[in-house]
């Protein structure tokens, strides 16, 4: 199966790259698995809501120059559907089954654009909690090992 993450912007702090760099390692048994940053745009903390607007759709224009046109889109959103574990490992099955490259879109500080949401196949959500875009990569990297051990009827799900 082939996983790829897109994410805007880079992890800076040594303790997320080590985290997200231990599931990477433990998810090659299962999957290729690609992670692909693109820069995101510098912004103060208070802007004009036209130029959060305008920072979206430029970080949202890089990541949809990195999605295939096979790809099947899923997008981090705080509005995207709830699964439970079990849930998302079945999700998992059914898209490998379906044999088409399965594309996760995390978004910067501000979010997604409406075109990449526009683009997206599904929307997901981790919880209707707000996480800053570094943790939510390491809780989908997480939540993806999970998901092919239930598959897989392995140990780690408890």
């Amino acid at each position: 199966m082939n996983i790829r993450i897109l994410c805007v912007g880079k992890l800076k702090e040594p303790y997320f790259e080590d985290a997200c760099a231990e599931f990477q390692k433990r998810l090659s048994r299962f999957c290729a698995l690609e992670i692909v940053e693109v820069p995101d745009e510098k912004a103060p903390e208070s802007l004009h809501p036209a130029d959060e607007d305008l920072v979206r759709e430029k970080e949202g224009r890089r990541l949809l120059k990195a999605i295939g046109q096979k790809d099947f889109v899923v997008a981090l959103a705080i509005d995207g559907k709830q699964l439970r574990s079990e849930a998302f490992a079945a999700f998992l099955e059914e898209k490998e089954l379906a044999a088409r490259p399965l594309t996760f879109v995390i978004g910067g500080s501000l979010g997604l654009s409406a075109e990449v949401y526009a683009r997206s196949d599904a929307k997901l959500s981790f919880s209707q909690m707000t996480f800053p875009h570094r943790i939510a990569r390491l809780l989908l990297l997480e939540q993806l090992y999970r998901g092919f051990k239930i598959r897989r009827n392995e140990a780690y799900h408890k």
